[in-house]
């Protein structure tokens, strides 16, 4: 069983920050976020509350939407120049993911690319403090930290428990500022960690338990936060979805559409929650007669109906609403609507597809875990299906 950190939930208990750095007795912390969290001033906030406990603070706000080892390697650096004994991580899962390998890697010298993979932290990490200001990834809650390595385009975790959080400060306030279409997309995230964790073959009693109230929560309030994002209630309910998510995906792992979806992001830029979106009905579809029980449950749990269906139709009726939620919600709902809207610059044709689906077997620890085999021919499939 694998829950990270002690938690702090509602509305303003990010004013804690400051206590929390200093009972962990830091001189001297690095704040890792990106350039939002510095427009909306919420950097700013943090950084003070930091220094007016007694706590050096030093900033570095260039975490990007995809985060890479170069990055992560310049802010390690940075922190060790300024003997940072604390790191706090402010923002959406990128810059989570980046604090969290921050934290090893000040103790463990090299770059992020040595220690991609499962296990490879020798040393434990400076204590770290995580705020998610994002409701989605759930990364506060995991061992994970995902990186692209400009060099190559490779895309992968460093796993390991060792990039478990010491606190995390779960402040809904800090979510209102998003804009619909990431509330949507990181929303659809937290959906699709609840969902695969909850079908996946690793899935157990107490696993289950944390990816239902994600679900629940989910389909009861996503729509309403996306829409009405000064509803404080909506707002809170999902960061509550994507803190449990979180936990689920920690400890039962995720399947095939995140495999799917990280070659999305590491060839064409495309966020990893948008591509969740678009990909998580077909790869549902796809599952359905795998996991018929699981996804006949998560439907109902989501609200998506289908009393008095069989077995096998309640098992679909979870692919269908999944298609009108991203609908619902004004994703992209194909790989056409993509180049439509501008979020990739070339459109996807049928001769990527080979390359795209290799890339994703290479992702290996989602596929082996999701419920129905999985091979090259199923992968290019999926995504022919996600094309029109």
């Amino acid at each position: 069983m694998f829950l990270a950190g002690r938690t702090q939930f509602g509305p303003g208990v990010v004013s804690k920050v400051g206590e929390l750095a200093k009972s962990l007795r830091a001189e001297r912390a690095v704040l890792v976020t990106d350039g939002s969290m510095e427009r909306l001033g919420v950097a700013d906030r943090v950084e003070k509350l930091i220094h007016e406990a007694g706590v050096e603070c030093c900033v570095f706000s260039g975490v990007e939407a995809e985060p890479s080892v170069e990055t992560t390697d310049a802010v390690a650096e940075l922190a060790r120049e300024h003997d940072c004994q604390l790191v706090v991580g402010l923002g959406g899962g990128s810059c989570l993911d980046v604090a969290k390998a921050v934290s090893v890697l000040i103790t463990n010298m090299g770059s992020a690319a040595q220690y991609q993979g499962m296990n490879l932290v020798k040393e434990r990490g400076v204590p770290k403090i995580l705020i998610p200001t994002t409701a989605g990834t759930g990364s506060e809650v995991t061992f994970t930290a995902v990186l692209i390595r400009k060099s190559d385009g490779f895309k992968g975790g460093i796993n390991d428990e060792k990039l478990f959080s010491d606190y995390n400060l779960l402040d809904p306030e800090l979510t209102l500022s998003m804009p619909p279409e990431v509330t949507a997309a990181t929303g659809m995230d937290a959906l699709t960690h609840a969902l695969e964790a909850y079908t996946g073959r690793a899935a157990s009693v107490f696993s289950d338990i944390f990816a239902e109230e994600a679900l629940r929560r989910i389909g009861r309030y996503l729509r309403v936060a996306t829409w009405n994002g000064k509803d404080l209630h909506a707002r809170s309910e999902m960061l509550l979805a994507s803190y449990f998510g979180g936990v689920a995906l920690a400890n039962a792992g995720v399947g095939a559409c995140h495999s799917l979806a990280y070659p999305l992001g590491s060839v064409f830029g495309v966020g990893h929650g948008m591509a969740n979106a678009l990909l998580v009905p077909y790869v549902t579809a796809h599952n359905a007669l795998a996991a018929p029980e699981k996804y006949a449950q998560a439907a109902a749990l989501m609200g998506f109906g289908g009393d008095g269906l069989s077995l096998r139709d309640q098992a679909f009726i979870c692919a269908d609403g999944l298609e009108e939620l991203v609908e619902d919600l004004g994703l992209p709902r194909t790989f056409k609507d993509l180049k439509r809207r501008k979020i990739i610059k070339e459109e996807i044709s049928v001769d990527l597809l080979p390359e795209l689906a290799t890339k994703a077997m290479a992702v290996a620890r989602p596929m082996e875990n999701n419920p129905r085999f999985m091979t090259e021919e199923s992968c290019r499939n999926l995504y022919r299906e996600a094309m029109e």
